[in-house]
């Protein structure tokens, strides 16, 4: 059975690893082989289905390969994804999870609430996210990982 605690222990890992990449946006040959190293720790590209929605997409939204999500992550000439600026090297100085709630079963955890990425600025941004956790070989991998921006009220087309 999935414990929380390793859930909760997978998400610091992601947060850590985003504040890491953000963190190497000097050296880009450091930054994409750490990157490489975090989807390939991190995700279950290459062993099972990922469902990939991340925040800051329009065009192409779903990221179903290692590559797009790569691309997400820190874009670069070689980006996957044209649209991509590269969410990862804004850079963050920290992130955090408040979840909602989060389901355990024997193969598989699915957690939903807000995460939190704090700026250089300490300002920060809130987004809701969604992550399934799949059980692979003993490492909780992700497969899948869906975020977006609150909703915002429009009074104008009320």
């Amino acid at each position: 059975m999935i414990t929380k605690e390793q859930v909760l222990e997978a998400q610091n890992t992601w947060g850590q690893g985003v504040v890491k990449i953000g963190s190497l946006k000097g050296s880009r040959l450091e930054c994409e082989a750490f990157t490489g190293e975090f989807l390939e720790k991190l995700y279950s590209f290459g062993k099972s289905t990922v469902l990939f929605k991340p925040t800051k997409c329009a065009i192409e939204q779903f990221r179903p390969l290692k590559e797009q999500a790569l691309s997400y992550f820190i874009a670069g000439d070689s980006r996957a994804c044209n649209e991509d600026k590269g969410f990862a090297i804004q850079p963050w100085t920290k992130v955090r999870f408040e979840n909602t709630d989060i389901i355990l079963e024997e193969n598989r955890a699915i957690a939903m609430g807000n995460y939190f990425f704090t700026d250089l600025n300490g300002q920060e941004a809130k987004v809701e996210y969604t992550f399934g956790y799949k059980l692979i070989e003993g490492v909780l991998k992700i497969d899948v990982h869906h975020s977006s921006f609150p909703y915002t009220i429009d009074d104008s087309a009320v």
